[in-house]
């Protein structure tokens, strides 16, 4: 009997209606993807190689470039940090507020990042709950880099866990049962077992959460002021240059935006390549051959 990876799929499907389907498709994603962007490139490239180059050595643009990436740097590990353990918390344990805490992981999802900025402006400006406090003691929040991460962050927090928590809950706790029974510290347990089961689902979580990290507006654009060359990452640094008409240099920072949202998506078809690739392994093992859990070789803790 022929393999499920090498059946023959069969549609019921005429001809026509696959072709138009297709066609659709393929104009859907010319009109509003590939034109759009081959117009970034276009436009930041209209006056030459040399002033294209001028828009990014800009001083304001390299230091918008500068803060974008230290914001991600920050935000994306914390972000990997919460997001494992609210997913592990969510699908490896039943308790009281279950569900209240899932709601909390989704939240970011259904609030509009301007609002989660007027929160944190709320809560930390000069006028806010804890701004006066923080006013005496010398700390700036809102206005400051702090707040332009802590907006990042909220607005991301969902992509590592939300990627995270259906895989953990089909994966079941057996194995981490096992590997407890035989001696493994919580640790080792995580590390031999859990990490590699979840390793493709952990680093496309990444990849989303970075993507989004640069590409932040509205939560950034409430909590930083706009102060040109301190609070300005690449996303607000375009709509400045954009609103003075300096289109060039605007569309010469949305490029290389551009960039990196193209790098990030061939890190993700790697990485599901790769996915794919390892799955088609696993397939391709009989069933009646056993699999030797990893922790097995981790010697007890003392």
């Amino acid at each position: 009997m022929n393999s499920p990876l090498h059946r023959r799929v069969v549609t019921t499907e005429s001809a026509w209606v696959r072709w138009t389907l297709t066609g659709v498709a393929l104009a859907f994603v010319l009109l509003f993807l590939v034109l759009p962007l081959a117009a970034v490139f276009t436009e930041a490239l209209r006056k030459g190689f040399g002033a294209y180059l001028d828009g990014l050595r800009e001083p304001d643009a390299w230091a918008a470039i500068r803060l974008t990436l230290i914001t991600a740097a920050i935000a994306v590990p914390l972000n990997l940090v919460f997001g494992v353990a609210a997913a592990w918390c969510i699908a490896k344990y039943e308790f009281r507020g279950k569900a209240f805490l899932t709601t909390l992981v989704d939240l970011p999802f259904s609030v509009s990042p301007v609002v989660a900025g007027l929160v944190y402006v709320l809560m930390f400006g000069a006028q806010g709950w804890f701004g006066p406090w923080l006013e005496a003691h010398g700390i700036k929040i809102v206005f400051a880099v702090p707040g332009i991460v802590l907006a990042t962050v909220f607005v991301t927090f969902p992509f590592i866990a939300r990627e995270l928590i259906p895989l953990m809950q089909s994966q079941g706790n057996d194995e981490e049962q096992a590997a407890i029974v035989l001696g493994a510290n919580g640790w080792q347990t995580f590390r031999y077992v859990t990490l590699p089961n979840i390793k493709w689902g952990l680093i496309y979580g990444v990849i989303l959460c970075n993507a989004r990290a640069m590409g932040e507006f509205g939560a950034v654009s409430v909590v930083s002021g706009h102060i040109r060359g301190q609070t300005n990452t690449m996303p607000l640094h375009v709509e400045i240059l954009y609103n003075e008409y300096q289109s060039v240099a605007a569309f010469a920072v949305a490029s290389l935006l551009a960039l990196l949202a193209l790098v990030t998506l061939a890190i993700k078809s790697v990485v599901e390549w790769k996915h794919e690739r390892e799955l088609a392994a696993a397939a391709a093992l009989s069933p009646e051959r056993p699999v030797a859990i990893p922790v097995l070789a981790v010697a007890p803790s003392p």
